[in-house]
């Protein structure tokens, strides 16, 4: 799904061709976009301004947002977002824009619900080892997102999905999450404790004390004889729905790699970010997941591009000397701070681009502010696309 010019992005990216952002969202045959990357680096502004941008341009789009600070709702002019799409009012044009935000413990309720009988889905929901996991497991966020975007491009409801990722320490929990959930529900022990309910109806205590009797003495003086207990209850229980997680992420996962999905790397211009970014096109690259490109956020320019940093200093340094024009010494003291920044960010990028060539990129400037309204992400959307 890349769709790239010749061009280049000025100075700071020669190498790297532009990202043809309108050719992505304009394509009828793009239907999922998943922004991803580290933390902190501007997903979600990215996500709701491509969402509004494609919106504007004719598309009906629903983004789905994990970001738990509720910047989307309030940028979109929504009271609040929940586990249900919300038509966003404002937008221009013939196109549709709806916005949600992951409620990760209803999405897993949901699953229960729709893939056990009502008595088993009461006992699964109820059980304090299931709410636990439902709310705090590792990878759980990761992985409901990925149901919920499986929900939706199962519905066909919507033209175009926008997917802003999890907020993880790593940007490969994304990837990385089906299979670590899948493991754990496939794991020696969820199988040990399995096997009671698999054995004709005796009691869980009965047969592990007949085979099992160590492993249950083990585990009860670590976890407690009621967590234990929780336990075996909960997979008894969800011994009904235990093959759905797996098969509907392996589903979710095929999704990922058809050609109607592409994949957009956000990053800021700085080294952390950067090499994140970098591993990230890697890992999609092994996993034969459509790259798009990169969005590279808050990056630093000057109108004053001619006078360097150096020039600059020793201009500030001259007038300061002679105690003449404090103000414009100090306006030159800035320039050069931002100029040196701007190179920092243009080596960094540099390195990307020598170890991703190929990559087309998008570049951001810097913004005064934060985003807080439509007018704002519709400048984005148009700064994204320039």
């Amino acid at each position: 799904m890349s769709a790239a010019s010749g061009a280049t992005v000025g100075h700071a990216t020669r190498l790297a061709p532009v990202m043809d952002v309108d050719a992505i969202l304009d394509d009828p045959g793009t239907r999922i976009v998943v922004c991803c990357g580290s933390g902190g680096v501007g997903k979600t502004t990215t996500a709701a301004a491509l969402a509004l941008r494609a919106a504007e341009r004719g598309r009906r789009v629903v983004v789905l947002t994990v970001d738990p600070a509720r910047r989307l709702a309030q940028s979109m002019g929504l009271t609040e977002l929940d586990n249900t799409p919300r038509l966003v009012a404002g937008t221009r044009g013939t196109g549709e824009l709806h916005a949600m935000m992951l409620d990760m413990k209803r999405t897993f309720d949901e699953i229960i619900e729709a893939h056990a009988d009502p008595e088993r889905a009461h006992q699964i929901l109820t059980n304090p080892f299931y709410q636990s996991l439902s709310s705090s497991f590792s990878g759980t966020q990761e992985y409901m997102a990925m149901e919920k975007l499986g929900q939706l491009r199962h519905s066909d409801e919507w033209d175009l999905i926008i997917v802003d990722t999890p907020p993880s320490r790593s940007a490969l929990d994304f990837l990385d999450a089906p299979e670590r959930l899948g493991r754990f529900l496939d794991g020696r022990l969820i199988r040990i404790l399995m096997a009671p309910a698999r054995a004709g109806g005796r009691s869980a205590f009965k047969l592990l004390n007949a085979g099992f009797g160590f492993i249950a003495g083990a585990l009860t003086k670590v976890l407690g004889a009621q967590v234990l207990k929780d336990i075996q209850t909960f997979v008894s229980a969800l011994d009904a729905v235990f093959g759905g997680f797996r098969q509907r992420a392996e589903q979710t996962y095929r999704l990922l790699q058809a050609p109607g999905t592409a994949f957009l790397v956000v990053a800021a211009p700085e080294r952390d970010a950067m090499r994140e970014a970098s591993y990230f096109v890697e890992r999609l690259a092994e996993e034969r997941m459509p790259l798009a490109g990169l969005v590279v956020n808050r990056v630093h320019r000057s109108p004053a591009v001619a006078l360097s940093a150096a020039r600059s200093a020793a201009a500030a340094e001259d007038l300061e000397a002679r105690h003449e024009h404090e103000l414009t010494a100090a306006v030159l003291r800035l320039h050069a701070g931002r100029m040196q920044l701007a190179a920092r960010e243009h080596r960094e990028q540099e390195h990307f681009t020598s170890a991703h060539p190929t990559v087309p990129i998008a570049q951001v400037p810097a913004m005064p502010e934060d985003v807080h309204d439509l007018t704002g992400l519709r400048e984005i959307g148009a700064l994204l696309a320039a």
